[in-house]
């Protein structure tokens, strides 16, 4: 089988993120990752917390905090949720760890030594309220292409293009709110992108036709508008130093590299991070150096880090001049809104995840946003919408199903799987109907299309429900008791089945639903298609459970009182 590379993009270490967060990478990675492993890959699934720049430092000013305090304290916060959310990451490091410092400064050495970095003398914003030259995120004011007033230095989040300070209109300091800005002059080291263009867009078009048309789309534009060199350096107290072996007189006046540089390597880094908690089985290399041939190496993103990893990132790993492995497919997904308007973790707009695990379990929150991602355009959170999903796809069509076929077993054959009766027509038909489904399931989670694979799995769901409808086992068993036997195990076949292949995106449900059965040896990593047209794999005789309800139906009430608390009107 092949050896899978998953990433999600870094979340930021300021705070707990959004729903928008969660379904734009880290989720559907998840899901992706999960189904991998189901069908025996092997798989390696890393992320991290992005803990340099300005937002950690302001995060931490903002609560008192000295920054590496605040970044520790805050990665375990966002881990607890991810945990909460059976986000299956095989390591979630820190981009401020001691392995990303040292690939960070290896990679730069290289590209200095490459002629892809070059010292230049720069004009810079300098606050004399605050005594410091200010980085690009300690600079707001107004975009100048969309009017935002909110903007940062580095980009505006309305309308997500790339600024510099200088071109804020009525700039102010986010430190102390000044308006009293200086532009004086400065060093720092440039990433000379502009030279590695031509190999940068050559790379993009060995690739392109193979991604989304929201990735293609976006790298071909920044390539179409050109590649220009970019400072790589800050004047921060956090972040991953200038070397002093290279740079000593940079290194001297505490310049750090900018978070842009060092989070992407972070992927690298936090591998290394893995790998070193159990050196003798692991072997960070083998997943990232030279291994072009023997590794898929798929990211997952929300649009607006597409050009980072796209562009950028490769522009990086393409000057080192060292055979470090590059993206092969780049999953881009559009905004999820809250009722049209953005979610936002600056302006705490939308339901986050800490919040949406306080209101229902995990399983909830995953199914309705792999079913909505925002895949070929944005798409819209509303509370209507979240409840209604709920109810008809999770309690009415998938736990109804199973608690019905669970608790009337029991109720007229008891605690085990009923025998009698031989398969007809409509078994058949039904295993057909199955193979086919889940083979159009696969292939939508083989190409990553996600909302069509959690059509593909609703219609699986369906089926049984049609069957049951279909046979109406209630009725069956009074003149035929052996046929309403083999109409409930063939049902609990289905629910064994369900278990197996919902995994992915109900992980929690689907281990409920697998242990209602007391197999011996229930080892089933997947299901082929001979044991979806034959749905055999629970045998008459095993004892069974009938497990909680598995999803509560949603009310008015409960409609209500999510809109009260979280709005839910017209962004």
């Amino acid at each position: 089988m092949a050896r899978h590379l998953i990433t999600s993009a870094l979340p930021y270490i300021n705070g707990i993120k959004h729903l928008g967060n969660m379904v734009g990478s880290m989720l559907p990675a998840d899901v992706y990752s999960r189904y991998l492993r189901l069908r025996g890959h092997d798989v390696l699934y890393i992320c991290a917390t992005d803990e340099h720049g300005t937002p950690a430092e302001l995060a931490a000013k903002e609560q008192g905090l000295a920054v590496d305090v605040f970044c520790a304290q805050a990665h375990d916060a966002q881990k607890a949720v991810y945990d909460g959310f059976a986000l299956a990451f095989d390591y979630f490091g820190r981009s401020s760890s001691a392995e990303n410092r040292d690939i960070t400064q290896h990679f730069a050495r290289k590209l200095n030594e490459n002629g892809f970095i070059e010292e230049r003398a720069i004009r810079q914003v300098y606050s004399p309220a605050d005594g410091r030259f200010l980085p690009d995120r300690y600079v707001e004011g107004t975009c100048p292409h969309c009017g935002y007033d909110k903007a940062r230095g580095d980009q505006c989040e309305n309308c997500t293009r790339v600024l510099d300070p200088t071109d804020l209109i009525n700039p102010r300091s986010a430190i102390s709110g000044s308006t009293d800005l200086e532009v004086r002059e400065t060093k720092h080291l440039f990433l000379l992108q502009s030279k590695l263009q031509h190999e940068v867009e050559a790379w993009v078009s060995r690739h392109e036709e193979d991604w989304p048309q929201l990735a293609s789309s976006i790298a071909r534009k920044w390539l179409t508008e050109g590649l220009h060199d970019r400072a790589i350096t800050r004047d921060l107290d956090w972040g991953v130093p200038v070397p002093a072996d290279t740079w000593p007189e940079l290194a001297a006046e505490g310049k750090v590299f900018y978070v842009w540089f060092d989070a992407p390597i972070e992927y690298i880094g936090a591998t290394k991070e893995w790998a070193d908690q159990d050196p003798e089985n692991r072997d960070w290399k083998s997943w990232w150096y030279d291994v072009d041939t023997e590794v898929r190496y798929t990211e997952f993103m929300a649009k607006d880090n597409v050009p980072f990893h796209t562009v950028m990132f490769p522009a990086t790993e393409l000057g080192v001049r060292e055979p470090w492995k590059k993206v092969d497919y780049v999953k881009a997904f559009n905004w999820l809104t809250y009722y049209g308007g953005k979610f936002s973790t600056s302006q705490k707009r939308g339901v986050f995840t800490d919040q949406a695990l306080e209101i229902l379990p995990a399983d909830y929150w995953r199914y309705f946003l792999i079913a909505n991602a925002p895949e070929s355009d944005d798409s819209s959170f509303t509370w209507e919408h979240f409840t209604a999903t709920v109810n008809k796809d999770l309690a009415d069509t998938l736990g109804n199903f199973v608690n019905r076929v669970l608790s009337f077993s029991r109720k007229r054959f008891g605690d085990d799987v009923p025998e009698g009766g031989t398969p007809g027509e409509a078994e058949t038909r039904l295993g057909e109907e199955i193979a086919t489904l889940l083979a159009e399931y696969e292939s939508h989670m083989e190409t990553l299309q996600f909302r069509k694979a959690a059509a593909a799995l609703r219609a699986l769901w369906s089926a049984g429900n049609s069957y049951l409808e279909e046979k109406a086992p209630w009725l069956e068993i009074k003149t035929d008791k052996d046929g309403a036997a083999l109409t409930l195990r063939t049902a609990m076949n289905l629910i064994h089945l369900y278990a197996v292949v919902s995994e992915p995106f109900i992980p929690a449900t689907a281990k409920v639903m697998r242990e209602a059965f007391a197999l011996e040896n229930d080892t089933a990593a997947w299901v082929t298609a001979d044991e979806a047209k034959t749905l055999a794999s629970v045998p008459s005789g095993t004892p069974f459970t009938v497990p909680p309800v598995l999803f509560a139906k949603l009310t008015d009430e409960d409609l209500e009182t999510y809109k009260e608390r979280f709005g839910g009107t017209e962004g």
